[in-house]
């Protein structure tokens, strides 16, 4: 399976590399990057995430990449898509999502990444809609959301690997279609 990087003006998003691990690693225990997470993740979880993102890219040439500045090669994150669990209201669909390390907030990187790969799913992969989610609580990643040309579909739901009543359970769904992506961007 050929394995796409993509680059924007300043990303590149890429296969995972080892020396990804420790920086991956140390975001996955900051509080602050995981507060929309149910829980901060040991670097042995953290790997095991950073592995299986590389495993899908190289079984389906896209996934959650690595992301970098295009400049300094300096890991920042995580971006891409990837199939949304089978437990999940809106299976199956394909999901995008983001996990930038908080030194790199504020400065339009998710959206520039996001962007890049809406292009992909739509351009490429041919997909008729990607959907995003995130807890209701999480207003900095439904504002990435809307940025990117993403509508709240009003479904709100219960995220079905959190009990009803923890604090994260609520989830907004955002979705885009191939058509609503192709109105925004032959503008």
């Amino acid at each position: 399976m050929r394995q796409r990087v993509l680059t924007t003006q300043r990303l590149v998003l890429r296969q995972w590399q080892p020396s990804d691990l420790a920086v991956f690693a140390k975001m996955n225990a900051d509080p602050e990057v995981m507060r929309y997470f149910p829980k901060l993740l040991t670097p042995t979880l953290s790997d095991a995430i950073a592995n299986k993102c590389q495993r899908l890219i190289e079984d389906n040439g896209w996934g959650f990449w690595a992301v970098s500045l295009k400049k300094s090669n300096i890991f920042i994150g995580m971006v891409g898509l990837n199939t949304a669990h089978a437990d999940m209201p809106f299976a199956p669909n394909v999901e995008i999502g983001w996990r930038l390390h908080k030194d790199y907030w504020g400065q339009g990187y998710a959206t520039e990444a996001a962007r890049a790969s809406l292009r992909l799913a739509f351009e490429e992969l041919e997909l008729d809609e990607v959907v995003a989610f995130t807890a209701v609580v999480n207003t900095h990643s439904q504002l990435i959301m809307q940025r990117i040309g993403m509508s709240n579909t009003q479904d709100n739901f219960d995220h079905p690997m959190l009990d009803p009543s923890h604090p994260l359970a609520e989830h907004v769904l955002y979705k885009i279609t191939q058509q609503e992506w192709q109105d925004n961007n032959l503008l």
